[in-house]
């Protein structure tokens, strides 16, 4: 029970954080400039500046269509966070007023897109969303096979920035692409973690003195698969070996291969990107 009450404090401590950046981001950078972002926020910008209705209803009226399928296809805890998320965002649109930061539509651009993904991936980090697109992109992709989240994505923006090409003028639509990049790299970023490790596999007769060097020499932790080799013009030789796994930051890569390449040069070595880990040896080690 307790843990359970500290993650939902923990969830809305992101959400809020996730509120006060997108806020900050909109009410600071892009507004005054008239740039927009994609998705469901970026719909809303172009409607307010073409319609004069204003964004803090826009983007609570547009995102609720997104919360009913959340709700039916994500859950209740889900849907009732990103109603607060969604909500939040509204009304700290309309109580709260950041002065425009800069005049210089570059930095108006990256800046702008750089709170508005800070605060999407928070909220994201808490369980929720500030932006419906992910879950309409993603439950098109279920239903067409043919068609990804990312794809959906990318179709429903080029939609959007084409239509502010054409309503605002292609200065405005270009700079607003900026801004959609910075905040898909800064949501990238916060959600898939700050830290980057690498997953690195080894097959090697040798396996036995490799996990001795990366353990001992090394100190880092390593996991023991049971394997067979097959190799050979009609591939007819099975070996039994252990492949030893290991994942190490990117900057212990060098004497990780060091250690491996003075015990068998022939190593077989695979690298892999891991966005985060939980639990092992890693993030340990980085606390001492």
């Amino acid at each position: 029970m307790l843990l359970k009450t500290q993650t939902h404090i923990k969830d809305f401590l992101l959400i809020v954080a996730g509120i006060i950046s997108a806020t900050f981001g909109l009410e600071g950078f892009l507004l005054s400039s008239h740039f927009i972002d994609g998705g469901v926020t970026g719909i809303s910008m172009l409607l307010a500046s073409i319609s004069g209705y204003g964004l803090p209803i826009l983007i609570a009226v547009l995102n609720l269509p997104f919360i009913l399928l959340g709700y039916r296809h994500l859950g209740k805890g889900f849907a009732v966070k990103s109603t607060f998320a969604i909500l939040g965002l509204s009304i700290a649109l309309a109580t709260v007023h950041f002065p425009e930061m800069t005049h210089d539509k570059l930095l108006t651009a990256v800046f702008g897109g750089f709170f508005i993904g800070l605060g999407i991936g928070l909220a994201m980090r808490g369980g929720a969303v500030l932006d419906g697109t992910e879950i309409a992109a993603l439950l098109i992709s279920k239903k067409s096979p043919l068609l990804k989240v990312s794809d959906v994505i990318l179709i429903l923006n080029v939609v959007i920035f084409t239509s502010a090409a054409f309503f605002l003028g292609l200065d405005v639509a270009l700079y607003s692409i900026l801004t959609y990049f910075a905040a898909s790299k800064m949501i990238d970023f916060v959600v898939q973690g700050i830290e980057e490790y690498t997953g690195i596999t080894i097959i090697s007769e040798q396996s036995e003195l490799i996990r001795q060097a990366i353990t001992e020499n090394l100190g880092r932790g390593v996991t023991i698969y049971k394997g067979k080799r097959g190799f050979g013009a009609r591939g007819d030789r099975n070996l039994e070996m252990d492949i030893v796994f290991t994942v190490v930051t990117r900057l212990e890569i060098p004497a990780l291969r060091l250690e491996i390449e003075q015990i068998d040069p022939k190593a077989f070595i695979i690298q892999q990107s891991i966005n985060d880990t939980t639990g092992g040896m890693v993030k340990r080690r980085a606390l001492h």
